[in-house]
């Protein structure tokens, strides 16, 4: 599987493969290899939530400082 480019699109493919998971007519080992990609899929998605709350705190902390405020 390759890393989706953003998380739009990771969240987009997570949408798909969770549809095929729920469809009775895939097979087990697909579905096995649908749901390896999933975990990956929750992952970077996951990562790319933290990395986006981490930047907005940077960004709100040098906003007090700049004001003196704690926001």
């Amino acid at each position: 599987m390759k890393q989706p480019k953003s998380f739009e699109e990771g969240m987009q493919r997570l949408q798909e493969v969770l549809s095929a998971l729920q469809d009775e007519t895939t097979p087990l080992a697909q579905s096995v290899k649908l749901y390896a990609e999933a975990a990956n899929l929750i992952a970077y998605c996951k990562k790319t939530l933290d990395d986006a709350q981490l930047r907005i705190e940077e960004i709100d902390a040098e906003l007090a400082q700049k004001t003196g405020e704690n926001v």
